[in-house]
């Protein structure tokens, strides 16, 4: 009762394919396929260098800014937490 042999394993995959159908399986793996692309495509952008390394100083006038959030102006839901108020 250790281990299967070859026979189990062929008995077993002829159930599968007997109950799932192989296009389903074949759009399952493609699936699975696709998520471990993504998976390493995700951890590869995360171990990229970014564009300012940790501890480097920014050229002047790119301190505290962003070029996304430079360019694209403020929605009317956000709340900006520096805005001075009137007083």
């Amino acid at each position: 009762m250790g281990s299967f042999s070859i026979w189990h394993w062929l008995i077993v995959l002829l159930i599968v394919v007997m109950v799932f159908g192989t296009k389903k399986l074949k759009n399952m793996g493609s699936d699975l396929g696709g998520a471990v692309k993504g998976f390493k495509d995700g951890m590869k952008d995360g171990s990229a260098d970014p564009a300012t390394p940790p501890g480097a100083v920014p050229p002047p006038g790119q301190v505290g800014t962003t070029t996304h959030a430079a360019a694209t102006p403020a929605d009317k839901t956000t709340i900006d937490v520096e805005a001075k108020h009137k007083g």
